[in-house]
């Protein structure tokens, strides 16, 4: 028996229910909630977001925005468990704000609702929020902090001019230049032909889904040659919802972090990876929409419009990124080659990996000195 999991006739139904609404479930953090304000954001084309802001009662701080990978949410920034950003960031003097743009898990969209493109992420979430919390702040410094998917999203919209007189970026994972090895991108391309007549996304939380679902050979093929026996791990730390690559390194999460990694990644849907292919196999951030015009504000190929970005930038990357491999290594050199005019720096943390930059126990001693080290210079 691969899974210890025991199947409930009479608890299915209601573990297989899909949220549809679009009101973002609560986020879970240690903090004042009298200082947690949730504000109800519209992207440009009316799609409901989640935006939250942490008052620190002095209106003096620089602001922070912080923006999660895909599946992701910002509660990934908000660990009560261990020492997270937002208590780094509160420490050092700044006003941390959090999106949960649409592919956030606790929003309803990658199971329900419109299906969208990075496209639309780049042209209206990321310059929605960016624009709400201007209104706020005034003329404050505003910094952005993305991971993942949100860093490259932010590439398209800083190289289409949407979010200009940023005062830095931080982009963790990937940025302008999205590099998968060979057999992840294999995989992502089969996977996509294979079960799209099927299944439209991949979940993660085998206990939502049940044993007998036409999910469970994924997880049956994800627990293959696994060390860990719980099956979210599995098909995350060991297969990247199924691609075979690896998103955290396993000992550098904390047990109670581990066992909430269900709630912390959602489902991946699966009509997003066209998109994701035609980037991967660009090796740049490029446009999906052609030919709609509502689109052209953004360019076909963002690393060729690179020199509209007008902020310093600090590429950040565990040395054990087990999915996008040294892509933040290949983009400082690119961009040091055709772009030498621009501010962006490189930083590699030594054993870490993708996402437990954030997500891992010791990430306040190993990776957040530097995200505030680059800050502190620029604000």
């Amino acid at each position: 028996m691969i899974f210890r999991t025991r199947p409930s006739r009479t608890a299915r139904p209601a573990l297989r229910r899909v949220r549809t609404t679009a009101a973002p479930r609560p986020l879970r953090h240690r903090l004042d909630p009298a200082r947690v304000e949730e504000v109800p954001l519209r992207a440009g084309d009316g799609v409901r977001l989640g935006l939250t802001r942490v008052d620190t009662g002095d209106p003096g701080r620089p602001a922070v925005l912080l923006l999660h990978g895909h599946t992701a949410s910002a509660d990934m920034f908000l660990l009560p468990e261990t020492r997270n950003l937002v208590d780094v960031l509160l420490d050092d003097g700044y006003e941390p704000w959090l999106l949960d743009w649409r592919g956030s898990c606790r929003l309803p969209y990658n199971e329900t609702g419109h299906r969208y493109t990075y496209d639309d992420v780049a042209l209206h979430d990321i310059p929605a929020a960016v624009s709400y919390v201007r209104e706020r702040i005034g003329d404050r410094p505003l910094f952005v902090v993305a991971h993942c998917i949100g860093a490259l999203t932010l590439s398209l919209s800083l190289t289409a001019g949407l979010v200009p007189g940023l005062a830095g970026v931080v982009s963790q994972g990937v940025f302008l230049t999205p590099k998968l090895a060979g057999r992840t991108s294999l995989r992502m391309t089969v996977a996509g032909e294979l079960l799209k007549s099927r299944i439209d996304h991949i979940p993660v939380d085998f206990r939502r889904v049940g044993l007998w679902s036409k999910y469970t050979p994924l997880f049956a093929l994800a627990s293959r040659g696994a060390a860990c026996p719980d099956p979210t791990c599995q098909i995350l730390h060991h297969s990247a919802w199924g691609t075979g690559a690896s998103l955290f390194v396993h000992e550098n999460l904390d047990h109670v972090t581990h066992d909430r990694l269900a709630e912390l990644l959602g489902p991946a849907p699966l009509w997003i990876l066209p998109h994701l292919r035609r980037i991967e196999l660009a090796r740049s951030v490029v446009r999906w929409h052609d030919t709609d015009h509502r689109y052209r504000a953004l360019p076909p190929n963002a690393l060729d419009a690179a020199d509209r970005i007008d902020t310093p930038v600090l590429l950040l990357s565990g040395s054990e990124n087990g999915l996008w491999l040294d892509s933040q290594k290949l983009c400082h050199e690119v961009l040091a080659r055709r772009q030498p005019q621009l501010d962006v720096a490189y930083t590699e943390i030594p054993g870490y990996g993708h996402l437990d930059t954030f997500l891992g126990r010791g990430a306040a001693l190993d990776v957040f000195g530097h995200i505030l080290e680059f800050l502190g210079t620029r604000r």
